[in-house]
């Protein structure tokens, strides 16, 4: 037997080529098992993890020109050296240039988030708007520069998502790939915020794909861990929040303290959601009935905004200075109680506003006041067995936070890699366990779902119900010149009876009518203007949609039980 020749140099660069193609190739139909995915998923968390730390610079950078402090942390307590009409103007000014931002940008004039996100990983294979995301981060970063009363973890996991989505689009990823792209672009984004990976990767499993399916885990942790390493080179390795000393729960007997602080801050968590819901109602009619044009919506907002931070600084920008005196007690019960409502307006305001930004920072805030002034009056009365009013404080951090996500186990990691305690998870635990458990029956499971809820996108039960809206009807109907189609006399008489659908609709409208009616196929019926004879396009069969979507169902439990 001849032994193998080998390779002739000139053959060299079209093996080359060829394995390239291939590996390629695997990329594109087999990438979240498939370790040539994972090193796009390193790719994307550097991305994403450079772009979440180059809007945190931004932030810093504009906050500290506009306001004129070095320290941007402790940006309240220098606010209040500032004269009045500095205060007022920069969130007004800042108002207007969101406005013009986002009414050229977008068409609704609103800044996406996270909601955006979750409906992109839903709905269109992981993929978000790159335009209108772009605007709103510019948008977003503007708003926390100028005293407007938000979080930086919205605007930056949708930046991610608009890099994941522009991957997603190069090469052509289906919609298995193009989701678990964005689970890597915001768990990078997320850690890189933060410091967070752990609860990085958490969260985009639990709150943007919504399930932990094993072959997302793997490239969403190495785009986590890339994230961490960027943050961590620019900033270092250091919590967010300092605590002095070690929190102790005095054994089991003050558990149910906690377990009251959870019910407190489920209740709370809920106001907060049902108090920006109701303000941005209040402000669209009054906007419709004064007819104040869109781009001046976010600097009314400002205006508000300032004039509240003429006496009560702390509601300027993310609020890490108010929440860090909460965690470390250095707040009186009032203090605590006065700061928690005048948060809850202030993020009402500037959400209602449009103005940007996200939800996660003022929940922390709100959860840390609400803590503490729980704390100091669990403390007091109980003084033999209480622990620190400050555990207080992280607990209810943690629970509000928890209720306003909808992602108890993410959001109780963010908590302990914030802090850096990890000694009192299981008070903790039990906080965020309770409100959540409260939160999720009185709204939408979370503030996103709820969002999405009122744009009627309905995520929050289920695929079992937004897979419907996938499918219009004139993509399952049978056409007239089918083999099989229904006899052209019965879908005359069955439209005589009332009974036919557009073929716009979708199955979400289809399968309801099917059960109202008792009938085997719908007339498939467009109607023009008038003058314009209605045309029938065919019949849509009730096994047909059945088939349709029992297909997509099988093909989401293989996705996510993967």
């Amino acid at each position: 037997m001849d032994a193998p020749q080998p390779p002739k140099l000139s053959d060299i660069p079209g093996r080359l080529l060829a394995s390239l193609r291939y590996a390629w190739h695997l990329i594109l139909t087999q990438g979240p098992g498939r370790v040539q995915f994972w090193f796009i998923a390193l790719l994307i968390g550097i991305a994403a993890g450079g772009a979440a730390v180059l809007f945190r610079l931004g932030i810093n950078w504009l906050q500290a020109t506009l306001y004129g402090t070095d320290n941007v942390r402790l940006l309240h307590s220098f606010a209040e050296t500032l004269p009045w009409y500095s205060i007022v103007l920069i969130p007004v000014l800042g108002g207007l240039a969101v406005g013009v931002i986002l009414t050229r940008f977008t068409a609704d004039a609103r800044a996406r988030s996270v909601a955006e996100v979750i409906e992109g990983a839903a709905l269109h294979n992981g993929r978000v708007e790159k335009k209108e995301g772009l605007a709103s981060a510019a948008a977003s970063l503007i708003t926390l520069s100028t005293g407007g009363s938000t979080g930086r973890e919205g605007p930056v996991v949708h930046l991610a998502g608009v890099i994941a989505s522009w991957v997603s689009d190069r090469i052509k990823a289906d919609g298995i790939t193009g989701r678990d792209l964005l689970g890597c672009a915001v768990a990078a984004a997320v850690s890189a915020s933060f410091n967070a990976p752990i609860a990085g990767a958490l969260f985009a499993l639990e709150v943007v794909l919504r399930h932990f399916a094993v072959h997302a885990f793997a490239p969403i942790v190495v785009a986590s861990a890339a994230g961490t390493v960027i943050s961590r080179l620019t900033f270092g390795d250091v919590a967010e929040f300092d605590l002095p000393g070690t929190n102790f729960l005095a054994f089991y007997v003050e558990l149910p303290a906690f377990l009251i602080l959870g019910m407190l801050s489920g209740l709370v968590a809920v106001a907060m959601m049902w108090s920006i819901f109701a303000a941005d109602d209040v402000v669209s009619a009054l906007r419709a009935k004064l007819r104040i044009p869109p781009v001046l919506r976010p600097a009314i907002a400002g205006l508000a905004l300032g004039v509240i931070a003429l006496a009560f600084p702390h509601i300027i920008g993310v609020g890490y200075e108010t929440t860090s005196a909460a965690l470390t007690g250095q707040l009186l019960w009032h203090e605590a109680i006065v700061f928690c409502i005048l948060k809850v307006v202030a993020v009402s305001i500037t959400i209602a506003g449009r103005m940007g930004g996200g939800i996660f920072s003022p929940s922390l805030m709100v959860g840390a006041l609400l803590g503490l002034a729980f704390g100091l009056i669990a403390t007091s009365v109980f003084p033999n067995v209480s622990g620190s009013e400050t555990l207080y404080a992280l607990a209810g951090m943690g629970a509000v936070a928890a209720a306003v996500l909808g992602a108890p186990i993410s959001t109780t990691l963010i908590v302990f890699e914030l802090t850096g305690d990890w000694q009192t998870g299981l008070a903790v635990m039990v906080a965020v366990s309770m409100s959540t458990a409260i939160a999720s029956r009185l709204v939408d499971r979370s503030y996103f779902l709820t969002q999405l809820e009122r744009r009627d996108v309905h995520l929050s039960k289920g695929p079992q119900a937004y897979l419907l809206s996938l499918f219009r009807v004139a993509n399952v109907m049978r056409p007239l010149d089918d083999a099989e189609a229904a006899p052209e006399d019965a879908l005359w008489a069955a439209i005589e009876d009332g009974i036919w659908i557009n073929p716009n609709a979708t199955l979400e409208t289809a399968l309801p009518l099917f059960d109202k009616t008792g009938r085997p196929f719908l007339p498939v019926l467009s109607v023009g203007d008038e003058g314009t004879p209605p045309r029938i396009h065919g019949a849509l069969f009730h096994v047909d949609a059945l088939r349709a979507y029992n297909r997509a169902l099988a093909a989401t439990a293989e996705e996510e039980h993967s």
